[in-house]
Protein backbone atom coordinates (compact mmCIF):
# COMPACT_ATOMS: atom_id res chain seq x y z
CA UNK A 1 0.00 0.00 0.00
CA UNK A 2 3.02 2.67 1.03
CA UNK A 3 4.36 1.84 -2.13
CA UNK A 4 0.91 2.32 -4.05
CA UNK A 5 0.76 6.04 -1.81
CA UNK A 6 4.06 6.67 -3.02
CA UNK A 7 3.65 6.03 -6.43
CA UNK A 8 0.49 8.22 -6.33
CA UNK A 9 2.40 11.41 -5.02
CA UNK A 10 5.20 11.44 -7.25
CA UNK A 11 2.46 12.11 -9.89
CA UNK A 12 0.68 14.58 -8.17
CA UNK A 13 1.88 17.90 -8.97
CA UNK A 14 2.96 20.50 -6.88
CA UNK A 15 1.34 24.02 -7.90
CA UNK A 16 0.37 24.51 -4.34
CA UNK A 17 3.68 25.10 -3.18
CA UNK A 18 4.82 27.31 -5.94
CA UNK A 19 1.70 29.54 -4.78
CA UNK A 20 1.96 29.27 -1.20
CA UNK A 21 5.83 30.64 -1.90
CA UNK A 22 4.20 33.40 -4.29
CA UNK A 23 2.23 34.36 -1.37
CA UNK A 24 5.25 34.41 0.88
CA UNK A 25 7.19 36.69 -1.70
CA UNK A 26 4.44 39.13 -1.89
CA UNK A 27 3.47 39.32 1.74
CA UNK A 28 7.40 40.17 2.15
CA UNK A 29 7.45 42.91 -0.08
CA UNK A 30 4.00 44.19 1.50
CA UNK A 31 5.36 44.29 4.95
CA UNK A 32 8.53 45.75 3.90
CA UNK A 33 6.66 48.84 2.45
CA UNK A 34 4.21 49.34 5.18
CA UNK A 35 7.97 49.51 7.26
CA UNK A 36 9.35 51.64 5.41
CA UNK A 37 8.42 55.08 7.53
CA UNK A 38 9.96 52.74 10.79
CA UNK A 39 13.06 52.14 9.33
CA UNK A 40 12.92 56.37 7.99
CA UNK A 41 11.38 57.45 10.48
CA UNK A 42 14.23 59.17 12.90
CA UNK A 43 16.04 60.73 10.21
CA UNK A 44 12.94 61.82 8.71
CA UNK A 45 10.75 62.98 11.75
CA UNK A 46 14.42 65.14 12.63
CA UNK A 47 14.02 66.87 9.47
CA UNK A 48 10.36 67.28 9.87
CA UNK A 49 10.27 68.38 13.04
CA UNK A 50 7.85 65.69 14.16
CA UNK A 51 6.98 65.25 17.83
CA UNK A 52 6.17 61.85 18.99
CA UNK A 53 2.35 62.50 18.83
CA UNK A 54 2.35 64.02 15.49
CA UNK A 55 4.65 60.98 14.42
CA UNK A 56 2.51 58.63 15.64
CA UNK A 57 -0.74 59.79 13.79
CA UNK A 58 1.98 59.90 10.48
CA UNK A 59 2.45 55.79 11.66
CA UNK A 60 -1.40 55.47 11.85
CA UNK A 61 -2.18 56.79 8.43
CA UNK A 62 -1.66 53.67 6.99
CA UNK A 63 -4.41 51.89 9.21
CA UNK A 64 -7.25 54.12 8.78
CA UNK A 65 -7.82 53.64 5.02
CA UNK A 66 -6.40 49.68 5.56
CA UNK A 67 -8.90 49.35 7.80
CA UNK A 68 -12.00 51.48 6.01
CA UNK A 69 -10.91 49.32 2.98
CA UNK A 70 -11.04 45.66 4.00
CA UNK A 71 -14.47 45.02 3.61
CA UNK A 72 -15.18 46.59 -0.20
CA UNK A 73 -11.46 44.80 -1.00
CA UNK A 74 -13.12 41.21 -0.10
CA UNK A 75 -16.16 42.39 -1.88
CA UNK A 76 -14.21 42.87 -4.86
CA UNK A 77 -11.88 39.89 -4.49
CA UNK A 78 -15.37 37.64 -4.18
CA UNK A 79 -16.89 39.62 -7.33
CA UNK A 80 -13.59 38.97 -9.81
CA UNK A 81 -11.35 36.81 -8.13
CA UNK A 82 -7.88 37.00 -6.15
CA UNK A 83 -5.52 37.22 -9.60
CA UNK A 84 -6.51 40.64 -10.84
CA UNK A 85 -7.86 42.18 -7.64
CA UNK A 86 -4.49 41.75 -6.54
CA UNK A 87 -1.82 42.33 -9.10
CA UNK A 88 -3.75 45.89 -8.93
CA UNK A 89 -3.53 46.04 -5.60
CA UNK A 90 0.03 45.28 -5.60
CA UNK A 91 1.14 48.30 -8.35
CA UNK A 92 -0.99 50.97 -6.81
CA UNK A 93 0.25 50.15 -2.80
CA UNK A 94 3.70 50.42 -4.98
CA UNK A 95 2.91 53.58 -6.52
CA UNK A 96 2.64 55.11 -3.80
CA UNK A 97 5.22 53.78 -1.65
CA UNK A 98 7.62 55.18 -4.33
CA UNK A 99 6.01 58.70 -3.85
CA UNK A 100 6.67 58.72 -0.51
CA UNK A 101 10.49 59.40 -1.06
CA UNK A 102 8.92 62.66 -3.17
CA UNK A 103 8.00 64.59 -0.34
CA UNK A 104 11.43 66.21 0.62
CA UNK A 105 10.19 68.57 -1.90
CA UNK A 106 7.97 69.78 0.16
CA UNK A 107 8.63 71.84 3.65
CA UNK A 108 6.49 72.31 7.06
CA UNK A 109 3.02 71.59 7.38
CA UNK A 110 2.37 71.04 3.75
CA UNK A 111 5.06 68.10 4.47
CA UNK A 112 3.28 66.66 7.06
CA UNK A 113 -0.07 66.42 4.82
CA UNK A 114 1.35 64.51 1.48
CA UNK A 115 2.94 62.34 3.96
CA UNK A 116 -0.18 61.78 5.82
CA UNK A 117 -2.08 61.61 2.43
CA UNK A 118 0.50 59.16 0.93
CA UNK A 119 0.34 56.71 3.72
CA UNK A 120 -3.55 56.54 3.49
CA UNK A 121 -3.48 55.93 0.10
CA UNK A 122 -0.32 53.09 0.29
CA UNK A 123 -3.42 51.16 2.99
CA UNK A 124 -6.24 51.92 1.05
CA UNK A 125 -4.29 50.15 -2.13
CA UNK A 126 -2.87 47.16 0.74
CA UNK A 127 -6.56 46.41 1.81
CA UNK A 128 -7.23 43.36 -0.64
CA UNK A 129 -3.99 41.56 0.04
CA UNK A 130 -4.53 39.22 3.56
CA UNK A 131 -7.91 38.82 2.61
CA UNK A 132 -6.65 37.06 -1.18
CA UNK A 133 -4.30 35.76 0.70
CA UNK A 134 -6.66 33.80 2.95
CA UNK A 135 -9.31 32.65 -0.10
CA UNK A 136 -5.55 31.21 -2.26
CA UNK A 137 -4.69 29.37 0.29
CA UNK A 138 -8.67 27.94 1.01
CA UNK A 139 -8.65 27.48 -2.81
CA UNK A 140 -5.47 26.06 -3.44
CA UNK A 141 -4.82 23.79 0.04
CA UNK A 142 -6.51 20.78 2.41
CA UNK A 143 -7.46 21.30 5.55
CA UNK A 144 -4.67 19.01 6.90
CA UNK A 145 -2.13 21.57 5.15
CA UNK A 146 -4.06 25.13 5.22
CA UNK A 147 -2.16 25.59 9.22
CA UNK A 148 0.89 25.11 7.45
CA UNK A 149 0.77 27.21 4.55
CA UNK A 150 -0.99 30.36 6.00
CA UNK A 151 1.67 30.17 8.72
CA UNK A 152 4.34 30.12 5.96
CA UNK A 153 3.24 32.90 4.00
CA UNK A 154 1.95 35.03 7.03
CA UNK A 155 5.19 34.73 8.53
CA UNK A 156 6.66 37.04 5.58
CA UNK A 157 6.20 39.84 7.73
CA UNK A 158 8.80 38.81 9.79
CA UNK A 159 10.99 37.99 6.92
CA UNK A 160 10.60 41.40 5.88
CA UNK A 161 12.38 42.45 8.38
CA UNK A 162 14.99 39.97 8.08
CA UNK A 163 15.59 40.92 4.63
CA UNK A 164 15.24 44.31 4.55
CA UNK A 165 15.23 46.30 7.49
CA UNK A 166 19.40 46.17 7.20
CA UNK A 167 18.76 46.77 3.71
CA UNK A 168 16.42 50.14 4.01
CA UNK A 169 18.64 50.84 7.03
CA UNK A 170 21.90 51.20 4.78
CA UNK A 171 20.11 53.07 2.44
CA UNK A 172 19.08 55.49 4.45
CA UNK A 173 22.41 55.85 6.25
CA UNK A 174 24.65 55.94 3.26
CA UNK A 175 21.81 57.81 0.78
CA UNK A 176 18.93 59.72 2.64
CA UNK A 177 15.89 58.20 3.83
CA UNK A 178 13.67 59.47 0.53
CA UNK A 179 15.53 56.70 -1.29
CA UNK A 180 13.97 53.79 1.19
CA UNK A 181 10.81 54.70 -0.38
CA UNK A 182 11.77 54.80 -4.02
CA UNK A 183 13.51 50.96 -4.22
CA UNK A 184 11.23 49.95 -2.02
CA UNK A 185 8.37 50.96 -4.24
CA UNK A 186 10.19 50.09 -7.71
CA UNK A 187 11.00 46.32 -6.35
CA UNK A 188 7.11 46.03 -5.49
CA UNK A 189 5.89 47.34 -8.87
CA UNK A 190 8.09 44.50 -10.49
CA UNK A 191 6.61 41.77 -8.09
CA UNK A 192 3.16 42.86 -8.84
CA UNK A 193 4.49 42.09 -12.87
CA UNK A 194 5.75 38.81 -11.94
CA UNK A 195 1.74 37.99 -9.94
CA UNK A 196 -0.05 38.70 -12.98
CA UNK A 197 2.51 36.79 -15.21
CA UNK A 198 2.18 33.29 -12.46
CA UNK A 199 -0.75 33.51 -10.17
CA UNK A 200 -4.15 31.12 -11.44
CA UNK A 201 -6.78 29.40 -9.55
CA UNK A 202 -6.46 25.51 -9.24
CA UNK A 203 -8.86 24.82 -12.30
CA UNK A 204 -7.06 27.23 -14.63
CA UNK A 205 -3.39 27.01 -13.78
CA UNK A 206 -1.38 25.45 -16.59
CA UNK A 207 1.00 23.48 -14.19
CA UNK A 208 -1.48 21.28 -12.13
CA UNK A 209 -2.84 17.82 -13.15
CA UNK A 210 -5.86 15.78 -11.70
CA UNK A 211 -3.92 13.70 -9.13
CA UNK A 212 -3.12 17.19 -7.37
CA UNK A 213 -6.65 18.57 -8.29
CA UNK A 214 -8.29 15.71 -6.76
CA UNK A 215 -5.75 15.25 -3.86
CA UNK A 216 -6.74 19.28 -2.55
CA UNK A 217 -10.22 18.82 -3.30
CA UNK A 218 -11.20 15.75 -1.52
CA UNK A 219 -9.01 17.28 1.37
CA UNK A 220 -11.70 20.20 1.91
CA UNK A 221 -9.99 22.88 -0.66
CA UNK A 222 -12.65 25.03 -2.39
CA UNK A 223 -11.19 24.97 -5.52
CA UNK A 224 -14.30 26.68 -7.17
CA UNK A 225 -13.87 29.92 -4.83
CA UNK A 226 -11.18 30.91 -7.67
CA UNK A 227 -12.76 30.33 -10.78
CA UNK A 228 -14.32 32.68 -13.30
CA UNK A 229 -16.56 35.25 -11.36
CA UNK A 230 -19.04 36.42 -14.49
CA UNK A 231 -21.86 34.62 -14.58
CA UNK A 232 -23.57 32.07 -12.10
CA UNK A 233 -24.80 28.37 -13.22
CA UNK A 234 -27.84 30.03 -14.51
CA UNK A 235 -26.30 32.52 -17.22
CA UNK A 236 -27.29 35.70 -15.29
CA UNK A 237 -24.55 38.03 -13.58
CA UNK A 238 -22.92 37.12 -10.24
CA UNK A 239 -23.40 39.63 -7.67
CA UNK A 240 -20.73 39.81 -4.27
CA UNK A 241 -21.91 39.10 -1.15
CA UNK A 242 -24.64 40.92 0.31
CA UNK A 243 -25.22 42.73 3.69
CA UNK A 244 -27.16 39.67 5.01
CA UNK A 245 -24.08 37.80 4.77
CA UNK A 246 -22.09 40.44 6.34
CA UNK A 247 -24.47 40.78 9.46
CA UNK A 248 -24.37 36.84 9.99
CA UNK A 249 -20.42 36.71 10.08
CA UNK A 250 -20.64 39.74 12.82
CA UNK A 251 -23.19 38.18 15.01
CA UNK A 252 -21.10 34.88 15.27
CA UNK A 253 -19.79 34.40 18.92
CA UNK A 254 -16.99 32.28 17.52
CA UNK A 255 -15.71 34.88 14.51
CA UNK A 256 -16.05 37.61 17.25
CA UNK A 257 -13.74 36.24 19.52
CA UNK A 258 -11.42 35.43 16.17
CA UNK A 259 -11.81 39.83 15.55
CA UNK A 260 -10.96 40.40 18.96
CA UNK A 261 -8.17 37.90 19.36
CA UNK A 262 -6.38 39.26 15.68
CA UNK A 263 -6.86 42.43 16.71
CA UNK A 264 -4.79 41.82 20.10
CA UNK A 265 -1.94 39.82 17.93
CA UNK A 266 -1.87 42.43 15.70
CA UNK A 267 -0.75 45.03 18.23
CA UNK A 268 2.69 43.08 18.88
CA UNK A 269 3.04 43.82 15.07
CA UNK A 270 2.29 47.40 14.89
CA UNK A 271 4.25 48.04 17.74
CA UNK A 272 7.14 46.01 16.00
CA UNK A 273 6.31 47.77 12.32
CA UNK A 274 6.20 51.20 13.51
CA UNK A 275 7.91 52.43 17.36
CA UNK A 276 10.54 49.46 17.57
CA UNK A 277 13.40 50.93 15.29
CA UNK A 278 12.27 54.17 17.03
CA UNK A 279 12.84 52.67 20.67
CA UNK A 280 16.02 50.82 19.65
CA UNK A 281 17.09 54.43 18.35
CA UNK A 282 15.98 57.11 21.24
CA UNK A 283 15.08 54.43 24.49
CA UNK A 284 18.40 52.09 23.47
CA UNK A 285 20.84 54.50 22.18
CA UNK A 286 21.47 52.69 18.80
CA UNK A 287 21.88 54.37 15.58
CA UNK A 288 19.49 54.12 12.81
CA UNK A 289 22.25 51.86 10.85
CA UNK A 290 22.65 50.25 14.11
CA UNK A 291 18.51 49.46 14.79
CA UNK A 292 17.98 48.05 11.21
CA UNK A 293 20.31 45.66 11.66
CA UNK A 294 19.34 45.13 15.41
CA UNK A 295 15.88 44.54 14.62
CA UNK A 296 16.43 41.52 12.20
CA UNK A 297 17.40 39.32 15.23
CA UNK A 298 13.48 39.14 16.86
CA UNK A 299 12.28 39.62 13.03
CA UNK A 300 14.10 36.37 12.70
CA UNK A 301 12.54 34.65 15.72
CA UNK A 302 9.21 35.40 14.56
CA UNK A 303 9.91 33.58 11.01
CA UNK A 304 11.13 30.94 12.52
CA UNK A 305 8.23 30.96 15.26
CA UNK A 306 5.19 31.57 12.01
CA UNK A 307 6.63 28.32 10.64
CA UNK A 308 6.68 26.69 13.26
CA UNK A 309 3.24 27.39 14.60
CA UNK A 310 2.30 26.03 11.32
CA UNK A 311 3.80 22.84 11.41
CA UNK A 312 2.61 22.62 15.39
CA UNK A 313 -0.89 23.13 14.02
CA UNK A 314 -1.38 20.76 11.79
CA UNK A 315 0.64 18.08 13.25
CA UNK A 316 -1.98 18.33 16.28
CA UNK A 317 -4.80 18.52 13.63
CA UNK A 318 -3.44 14.88 12.17
CA UNK A 319 -3.03 13.61 15.90
CA UNK A 320 -6.11 14.59 17.05
CA UNK A 321 -8.68 15.39 14.64
CA UNK A 322 -9.30 18.42 16.02
CA UNK A 323 -9.53 21.45 14.30
CA UNK A 324 -10.31 23.78 17.44
CA UNK A 325 -7.46 22.63 19.85
CA UNK A 326 -5.18 22.48 16.25
CA UNK A 327 -5.51 26.07 16.06
CA UNK A 328 -5.78 27.06 19.94
CA UNK A 329 -3.27 25.50 21.48
CA UNK A 330 -0.21 27.26 18.94
CA UNK A 331 -2.00 30.77 19.59
CA UNK A 332 -2.73 30.82 23.09
CA UNK A 333 0.17 29.33 23.58
CA UNK A 334 2.16 31.88 21.50
CA UNK A 335 0.34 34.93 23.27
CA UNK A 336 1.47 33.81 26.41
CA UNK A 337 5.11 33.75 25.63
CA UNK A 338 4.51 37.23 23.99
CA UNK A 339 4.40 39.39 27.18
CA UNK A 340 7.73 38.04 27.93
CA UNK A 341 8.18 41.90 26.06
CA UNK A 342 7.09 43.59 29.47
CA UNK A 343 10.66 42.06 30.99
CA UNK A 344 12.19 44.48 28.43
CA UNK A 345 11.59 47.41 31.35
CA UNK A 346 13.55 45.42 33.84
CA UNK A 347 16.92 44.64 31.82
CA UNK A 348 19.86 47.49 31.04
CA UNK A 349 21.93 45.57 28.79
CA UNK A 350 21.07 46.14 24.92
CA UNK A 351 21.21 42.17 24.76
CA UNK A 352 19.32 41.06 26.89
CA UNK A 353 16.15 43.60 25.59
CA UNK A 354 17.00 42.01 21.96
CA UNK A 355 16.70 38.72 23.64
CA UNK A 356 13.75 39.52 25.60
CA UNK A 357 12.06 40.94 22.36
CA UNK A 358 13.21 38.00 20.52
CA UNK A 359 11.46 35.90 22.82
CA UNK A 360 8.58 37.95 22.74
CA UNK A 361 8.09 37.57 18.32
CA UNK A 362 9.17 33.87 18.68
CA UNK A 363 5.98 33.37 20.62
CA UNK A 364 3.84 36.01 18.51
CA UNK A 365 5.08 34.39 15.24
CA UNK A 366 3.68 30.92 16.72
CA UNK A 367 0.50 32.66 17.69
CA UNK A 368 -0.20 33.80 14.50
CA UNK A 369 -2.55 31.39 12.95
CA UNK A 370 -5.49 33.85 12.47
CA UNK A 371 -5.34 33.32 9.16
CA UNK A 372 -5.08 29.72 8.68
CA UNK A 373 -8.76 30.07 10.90
CA UNK A 374 -10.24 32.90 8.56
CA UNK A 375 -9.57 29.86 5.45
CA UNK A 376 -10.63 27.08 7.70
CA UNK A 377 -14.21 29.44 9.13
CA UNK A 378 -15.18 31.67 6.33
CA UNK A 379 -17.95 30.76 4.08
CA UNK A 380 -17.55 29.36 0.53
CA UNK A 381 -19.91 32.22 -0.91
CA UNK A 382 -17.96 35.34 1.09
CA UNK A 383 -14.51 34.37 1.68
CA UNK A 384 -13.33 37.98 1.16
CA UNK A 385 -15.84 39.66 2.76
CA UNK A 386 -15.04 37.53 5.52
CA UNK A 387 -11.75 37.69 5.67
CA UNK A 388 -12.25 41.30 5.02
CA UNK A 389 -13.96 41.59 8.24
CA UNK A 390 -11.28 39.61 10.11
CA UNK A 391 -8.76 42.07 8.66
CA UNK A 392 -10.80 45.46 9.71
CA UNK A 393 -11.12 44.32 13.45
CA UNK A 394 -7.13 43.25 13.34
CA UNK A 395 -6.21 45.85 12.10
CA UNK A 396 -7.90 48.96 13.98
CA UNK A 397 -4.69 47.88 15.73
CA UNK A 398 -3.05 49.70 13.27
CA UNK A 399 -4.82 52.62 14.15
CA UNK A 400 -4.32 52.56 18.05
CA UNK A 401 -0.99 51.23 18.59
CA UNK A 402 1.22 54.03 16.99
CA UNK A 403 -1.21 57.00 18.69
CA UNK A 404 -1.73 55.42 22.20
CA UNK A 405 2.12 54.73 22.11
CA UNK A 406 2.89 58.35 21.11
CA UNK A 407 0.65 59.38 24.10
CA UNK A 408 2.43 57.23 26.16
CA UNK A 409 5.83 58.80 25.60
CA UNK A 410 4.23 62.30 25.55
CA UNK A 411 3.14 61.96 28.54
CA UNK A 412 5.91 59.47 30.48
CA UNK A 413 8.59 60.19 28.40
CA UNK A 414 9.20 56.40 28.57
CA UNK A 415 8.78 53.57 26.50
CA UNK A 416 7.78 51.86 29.90
CA UNK A 417 4.16 51.65 29.76
CA UNK A 418 4.35 51.42 25.92
CA UNK A 419 5.77 47.75 26.54
CA UNK A 420 3.29 46.78 29.24
CA UNK A 421 0.33 48.15 26.95
CA UNK A 422 1.75 45.61 24.38
CA UNK A 423 2.29 42.51 26.22
CA UNK A 424 -1.55 43.27 27.60
CA UNK A 425 -2.93 42.87 24.44
CA UNK A 426 -0.88 39.19 24.09
CA UNK A 427 -2.82 38.21 26.86
CA UNK A 428 -6.66 39.65 25.89
CA UNK A 429 -5.72 37.75 22.45
CA UNK A 430 -4.86 34.28 24.95
CA UNK A 431 -7.91 34.63 26.80
CA UNK A 432 -10.40 35.75 23.79
CA UNK A 433 -9.05 32.11 22.31
CA UNK A 434 -9.86 30.40 25.15
CA UNK A 435 -13.57 32.07 26.41
CA UNK A 436 -15.25 33.43 23.66
CA UNK A 437 -14.13 31.71 20.07
CA UNK A 438 -15.48 27.90 21.15
CA UNK A 439 -15.37 25.25 18.89
CA UNK A 440 -13.45 26.33 15.51
CA UNK A 441 -15.69 25.18 11.84
CA UNK A 442 -16.61 26.37 9.06
CA UNK A 443 -19.68 29.14 9.01
CA UNK A 444 -22.97 28.07 7.41
CA UNK A 445 -24.39 31.19 5.79
CA UNK A 446 -28.16 31.49 5.94
CA UNK A 447 -29.51 32.09 2.04
CA UNK A 448 -30.48 36.15 2.08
Amino acid sequence: MSAIVTTAELRRSRVRLFIVTMLFLVTTVNYADRATLSIAGPALSKDLHLDPVAMGYVFSAFGWSYVLAQVPGGWLLDRFGSRWVYACSIVIWSIFTMMQGWIGFFSGGAAIVALFALRFLVGLAEAPSFPANARIVAAWFPSNERGTASAFFNSGQYFATVIFAPLMGWIAHEFGWRHVFTVMGALGIIMGLVWIKTMYGPKEHPGVNETELDYIKQGGALVDMEGAKDETTDGKAQGGPTWSHIGQLLSNRMMLGVYIGQYCINTLTYFFLTWFPVYLVKERGLSILQAGFVATLPALCGFIGGVLGGFISDAILRKTGSLTLARKIPIVGGMLLSMAIIGCNYVDGQALVVALMALAFFGKGIGALGWAVVSDTSPKEAGGVSGGLFNTFGNLSSITTPIVIGYILSATGSFNGALVFVGLNALVAAFAYLFIVGRIQRVQLRAS
